[in-house]
């Protein structure tokens, strides 16, 4: 990857050839456009889109310019529109617009505000990028952005894929901006004297990114001055690491796994004498629904006697003498659902639907209905389990300040034998059941005059307990 960097004051033409020319040299480098080729380019208005159209037009591209008004910032999303409008109007490129009920899409789908508009934006833009004839979309994602994204991944957990951070292409959708850093950008719109518009909600710390944005990244940077484009070059590197694993991977799966029907069969002795057996066992069963949590209980069954078995949300995993056989499961036996962080709002299992959203204490809705639990988010580890409860099950109910088996809890609470099949409890990652669903939190997770982020779990069952 080309590393080329030029000081903030600079003459305006030698900033435009310096800019312009390490543009190009990533764009030819990675073959990102091809001459004649006509890209569209995924505007907001901002200052790193506004950068990316004037350099497509500096260097004779042909492109047209897309934007999605998501309507969720009142009259600024309206002036954003008209901004990017005019853009077009000043290039002379072809211009296409979509208003979206952002929120109303994230309120059906369970999702999350930021998700809603990620996937209303990539499936607009690709209706527009085939129907109108488009080589790529082009997006304005730049160094800062890559730096943000694999610090986030590192911090949550992952393995190379996530190391490599944004991709310079992925399918039809390309960056040709991650040569460049915020700084660069900025610096090169305001010598060119680039009008942009802010998005307001940039200046908001309460979303994650924004918050690593202004205040993690600047303090690592006083520490490691050149860190963004250290990350950049890293990722750089992760990539190119990954294809080897993605290689060296395929031919253990092309060892191990062995179709039958719908069934996947593993040798035992083969996969036990296999190295490095944890990152294998993690890849070979996560395609069938299994996570990082359960790849120790796989290992064992490995070492257990027959007929043990383990579930995932859409598989389970039987121990035969020989074989470990990977099988779908039939809805009814379904025994849990893994919950791996809080951008995971809403899960189903049979016979109930689960909601989940994380919010600050001030705007924390809650309610003394059994079917909503509201929780001291400090208090509980992700990732979550919904799971069928079990014998030896126990939990600390919310004002009794003891703990108490879940079979001596339904007994108090008058549950039927049928009542008693239907609960299902949420787990933490410390094996702690925070809610019996419908029921009783845990009082290790009660709201206190200390909380300052709520876990708000709301539960939808087929078949309500009755009280007694």
């Amino acid at each position: 990857m080309l590393l080329l960097r030029w000081p903030i004051l600079i003459h305006d033409d030698e900033l435009l050839i310096s800019m312009l020319a390490a543009f190009l040299k990533f764009v030819e480098t990675h073959q990102l456009v091809q001459v004649g080729k006509p890209v569209l380019l995924a505007v907001s208005g901002g200052v790193d889109s506004v950068v990316m159209t004037h350099l497509f037009y500096e260097a004779g591209f042909s492109f047209g310019i897309a934007h999605a008004n998501f309507q969720l910032r009142g009259e600024e999303s309206e002036r954003d529109a008209r901004f990017v409008e005019d853009l077009a109007r000043k290039y002379k490129v072809p211009f296409f617009i979509q208003a979206f009920e952002t929120a109303d899409y994230a309120k059906q789908h369970g999702c999350s505000i930021q998700v809603a508009a990620r996937e209303l934006r990539y499936t607009w833009l690709e209706e527009i990028r085939r129907q109108q004839g488009f080589i790529a979309i082009a997006t304005a994602h730049h160094r800062n952005d890559q730096a943000e994204t694999m610090l986030i991944n590192f911090c949550r957990g992952t393995g190379i894929a996530g190391l490599h951070g944004i991709r310079y292409r992925q399918q039809h959708v390309i960056r040709p901006m991650l040569f460049a850093t915020r700084q660069e950008i900025e610096s090169y719109a305001r010598s060119h004297e680039l009008a942009f518009v802010t998005d307001s909600s940039n200046l908001e710390d309460h979303y994650l990114r924004n918050a690593l944005r202004h205040r993690i990244l600047p303090a690592l940077q006083e520490i490691f001055p050149g860190l963004v484009n250290t990350l950049s070059e890293n990722a750089e590197r992760f990539g190119e690491v990954e294809m080897l694993y993605q290689e060296a991977l395929e031919r253990h799966r092309r060892r191990l796994l062995h179709a039958k029907g719908e069934e996947w069969w593993i040798p035992v002795q083969a996969l036990l004498l296999s190295k490095p057996l944890r990152t294998l066992v993690f890849e070979l069963f996560k395609p069938f629904g299994f996570g990082e949590p359960q790849i120790p209980d796989i290992i064992q069954l490995l070492k257990t006697q027959p007929g043990k078995q383990i579930f995932s949300t859409t598989h389970r995993v039987i121990r035969d003498r020989k074989w470990l056989i990977i099988a779908p499961l039939q809805a009814s036996q379904i025994s849990f659902q893994l919950i791996e962080n809080p951008g995971i709002h809403k899960v189903v299992v049979p016979g109930l639907k689960l909601e989940i959203k994380q919010l600050p204490i001030e705007k924390a809705v809650c309610s003394d209905q059994p079917y909503i639990a509201c929780l001291d988010a400090d208090e509980v580890h992700f990732p979550l389990m919904l799971r069928r409860w079990k014998q030896g099950d126990y939990f600390y109910p919310l004002g009794l300040g003891k703990k108490k088996k879940l079979s001596r809890f339904f007994v108090d609470q008058k549950l039927s034998l049928l009542e008693k099949e239907r609960v299902w409890v949420v787990e933490d990652a410390d094996h702690k059941i925070i809610w019996v669903v419908g029921l009783r939190i845990d009082d290790r997770c009660r709201i206190t005059d200390k909380t300052r982020s709520v876990l708000r779990l709301e539960a939808r069952m087929e078949q309500p307990f009755e009280k007694h």
